[in-house]
């Protein structure tokens, strides 16, 4: 029998953090409970999952079956988005999330594609969009030409649509929910930055420099993982 796995998660489902991770279990064939709650006024029983942070997304694995409200000191907590989803690949080995040991290479392939997600596309994406701090703009479009610059090319024999080819990997769980809440930023100009500065960025990912960006992004969404966890209509969570 399975262990049990609780994922943890803002009850609005706007956390592009929590969005990762659930795409991973989907993707992964995981069976899990999902708990969300407000994330703003937190339940005292929440200490027990995080008491580091009180962030999500936080899992249990493993323990007694109990109520998500009620998580057992027997179970293991793990917290970090991109950790958890190590975590995952390392649970589900014959799923896509990280290519097999066998293959080094592609593994050191995600994980860089990671690195750069994390530090030149989330990182500016939180200061232009939850602080609007000065040049975080020009600096988010250069991550995304950075991420461009790791994608294959999907017309090639060896190419594919996704990160690293044709599996869909913890890489594409990492940036997918990052696109989208950037698409909803372009399309809305909320934030906390000067009034244009959202159409800016969508009018400049638009053009045809970022023509391969688009088409990674349009296999990405129409992933049913993605399609079952993203809601595009509302506004990010940053």
């Amino acid at each position: 029998m399975a262990e049990q796995i609780t994922l943890y998660h803002d009850e609005h489902r706007m956390s592009p953090f929590c969005h990762r991770v659930e795409i991973a279990l989907i993707e992964a064939g995981a069976s899990y409970t999902s708990r969300g709650f407000d994330i703003r006024n937190k339940p005292a029983w929440f200490a027990q999952v995080n008491p580091q942070t009180g962030k999500v997304p936080a899992i249990t694995y493993g323990g007694p079956d109990v109520p998500p409200e009620e998580p057992s000191a027997l179970s293991f907590k793990l917290t970090e988005s991109l950790v958890i989803l190590e975590f995952l690949a390392d649970l589900f080995p014959n799923s896509s999330l990280l290519p097999p040991v066998s293959n080094p290479t592609a593994r050191a392939r995600v994980r860089y594609f990671i690195d750069v997600v994390a530090r030149d596309v989330a990182a500016p994406a939180f200061e232009l969009v939850g602080s609007g701090v000065p040049g975080a703009l020009e600096k988010l479009i250069e991550g995304l030409e950075k991420i461009q610059t790791l994608l294959p090319d999907p017309d090639a024999d060896e190419g594919g649509e996704y990160a690293i080819g044709k599996d869909f990997t913890n890489a594409d769980c990492a940036i997918v929910p990052l696109l989208a809440s950037i698409d909803v930023v372009a399309k809305t100009d909320l934030g906390r930055f000067e009034p244009g500065t959202g159409t800016k960025l969508g009018e400049t990912l638009a053009g045809q420099k970022f023509d391969r960006l688009r088409r990674y992004k349009k296999a990405l969404l129409e992933r049913e993982s993605v399609k079952k966890v993203n809601d595009f209509v509302r506004v990010p969570l940053f």
